[in-house]
């Protein structure tokens, strides 16, 4: 038997999550788990780091579900909620030492013949390396900007940053990143 829930739309189960359907919130969390897994697993650097950014993501879309106010997709207005969180995560730990290696980067690498494994993995070590070592917004803005594939518009409607700020932000951070890369490079 299909649950008829999960053919109600975003909006109609935030209504009824109001209403006091726990359910309603907790289908909420299933269709869009995996989405802000996805995203805060590349801030985190581990399995419980992880688990804790995703559980704050979700208690604070618990708690502010009375301010959607439905003028954008309600998967718009949580993926804000999830950069917001992945970021003062960020923020709280300053510098990190190591980085999670991203499970689609890695998919990505086993698909493609003829590529050297060894040398992919090797290089995405030293991504991972260099990333941990940008500032929080730095890391922030390359993650959604190439990593995620985010457009400008919708990295300046995510962080609240202005369109021309984002390529600011953007440039520095490449710039950054390329320095640490070339300075990993003379080791």
């Amino acid at each position: 038997m299909r649950d008829i829930i999960s053919d109600c739309t975003d909006e109609s189960l935030v209504k009824d999550a109001l209403g006091g359907d726990d359910q309603a919130f907790v289908q909420l969390v299933r269709r869009y788990k995996r989405k802000v897994f996805g995203l805060a697993g590349r801030f985190a650097r581990d399995g419980d780091e992880l688990d804790d950014i995703c559980q704050e993501v979700f208690i604070k879309v618990y708690e502010n579900l009375g301010k959607f106010r439905h003028e954008a997709p309600f998967e718009h207005w949580l993926s804000r909620i999830s950069v917001r969180t992945c970021y003062d995560f960020l923020r709280k730990r300053k510098i990190e030492r190591r980085f999670v290696p991203w499970d689609s980067v890695s998919y990505e690498i086993e698909d493609r013949e003829g590529i050297d494994t060894e040398a992919a993995e090797e290089a995405q070590r030293i991504l991972d390396w260099g990333l941990a070592r940008l500032k929080p917004a730095e890391r922030l803005v390359i993650t959604l900007l190439e990593l995620e594939e985010k457009s400008v518009r919708e990295i300046a409607a995510v962080t609240g940053w202005s369109e021309a700020n984002v390529k600011v932000r953007a440039f520095r951070a490449r710039q950054h990143l390329k320095r640490l890369l070339e300075k990993h490079h003379e080791r």
